[in-house]
């Protein structure tokens, strides 16, 4: 062939492609979401899977910031009407994400007018719960749902005389271990991430006490916050003065105070069954167990259950129906069995389909990752009460941070547990009020 004839042939293949690619143009469907690090490079993962699997569409993730940050910029571009078709929202964000009322676009309604395949019995009801209406129905899409748990340093546990294989089940054990950790020679007892989840909404779960009236919030909007009552106080009390002698050390709202877990200052940290993937990546010097949270021994029934923290995929409105078809179809990708257990297994959050913990169970996930199932057994320990299903306070972003100003007025010594809670109180419930008079009926 001469040149002349290779160059027209090369030529003529480049048109085909061009005009088969204009014949089948991918929609494409933008994904906001608030994954950073090693989660998001899952994330892309995920979207690069659905993308290889079929032709017509291109899911786009995008990075946004953290949860509040991106929450909040899909909010602004829904305004500008620049809105994504895909945006992650943190748990807290869902009463402020129902009454958004014309912005969003039910899950449950996008897949029936998609025709897709959608059994909202497939996934865990300690999951769906969170996420649906008052008739049952999912709002938003479960993607990545976690529990806060108790993660320990073994290595710290023996030379301590602990048994490494036996993490402390209560709250006097919690400063007993502590003590005994700090004989040893570890600086700090224990920490936590995410305070407010952790040490309040979680707690109040875990104990069956409510975190506010009308059964969280979940039956209406005028409800009042009761994290003041005695055994809130006791608690925070508790760890006040566990703050004194380090036992207990504070370090920072969100997941700030891993370095002090990652770096052996202190030999155990309360956060989410999701930073297991930065503790399997940074506990380099220590082996590490997983065990449930601590309770008071004295409160009768404890432990009930501990509640979800992580996100789901809202749907936002504006877009083109074909467009709407790619998101069903990529809600299905993400919900299949083989998805979300890789994604469970690979994170640490939980797996959102029976069929998901089902297929980890067989592949022998949990026999070689011992604790790795503990979130799984702390959300079904027992059947959710009105106080122990969740949270669904409006305006709950901004609450979180009177929660947490408070708390660390109460860890400095400036106000007392029960200074600190009265006010936390008086204040969340003057935006819930505000919150309620925005968008009541």
């Amino acid at each position: 062939m001469t040149l002349h004839r290779k160059f027209a042939a090369v030529a003529a293949g480049a048109l085909a492609l061009t005009v088969a690619g204009q014949a089948y143009a991918q929609t494409e469907i933008q994904w906001w979401h608030a994954m950073g690090g090693k989660l998001g490079e899952k994330v892309e993962a995920i979207a690069a899977g659905f993308n290889a699997s079929q032709k017509d569409y291109k899911v786009v993730p995008v990075y946004k910031g953290n949860y509040t940050e991106t929450m909040t910029g899909a909010i602004a571009a829904f305004r500008a009407k620049k809105q994504p078709h895909i945006v992650q929202v943190f748990e807290v964000g869902t009463a402020t994400m129902m009454a958004a009322k014309g912005a969003v676009y039910p899950v449950y309604q996008l897949m029936k007018d998609s025709g897709a395949k959608f059994d909202p019995s497939d996934y865990l009801p300690s999951v769906t719960g969170y996420y649906t209406d008052t008739a049952g129905n999912m709002l938003s899409m479960p993607f990545n749902s976690s529990t806060p748990v108790l993660y320990y340093n073994k290595t710290q546990f023996e030379k301590a005389g602990l048994d490494p294989n036996k993490p402390p089940k209560t709250w006097p054990e919690m400063g007993e271990f502590s003590k005994k950790l700090q004989a040893a020679g570890v600086a700090c007892g224990f920490t936590t991430g995410w305070q407010s989840w952790v040490q309040i909404e979680n707690f109040s779960a875990w104990h069956n006490v409510p975190i506010g009236t009308k059964e969280n919030g979940f039956a209406g909007l005028d409800t009042e916050f009761q994290i003041n009552s005695p055994l809130h106080v006791k608690h925070i009390g508790q760890l006040a003065e566990w703050q004194k002698t380090k036992i207990f050390d504070y370090g920072g709202r969100r997941s700030d105070s891993a370095p002090k877990f990652y770096n052996q200052e202190c030999a155990m940290y309360m956060n989410s069954s999701a930073a297991l993937a930065g503790i399997k990546a940074n506990a380099k010097d220590f082996e590490f167990g997983v065990g449930m949270l601590p309770y008071w021994p004295d409160v009768a029934g404890a432990p009930q259950n501990s509640i979800i923290g992580g996100a789901t995929l809202w749907v936002l409105t504006g877009h083109k129906k074909a467009e709407y078809k790619g998101v069903a179809d990529f809600f299905n990708y993400l919900s299949s069995a083989e998805v979300q257990a890789d994604w469970h297994q690979f994170t640490g959050y939980l797996p959102i389909t029976t069929a998901a913990y089902e297929l980890t169970k067989q592949q022998g996930f949990y026999d070689k990752n011992p604790g790795a199932d503990v979130s799984i057994k702390q959300m079904t320990l027992n059947k959710p009460t009105p106080n122990s299903k969740g949270l669904r306070f409006g305006s709950f972003v901004q609450i979180r941070d009177i929660f947490n100003d408070e708390l660390e007025a109460i860890w400095a010594g400036t106000k007392t547990a029960q200074e600190g809670l009265d006010t936390a109180v008086s204040r969340g419930n003057d935006l819930l009020r505000k919150f309620e008079k925005e968008n009541g009926s």
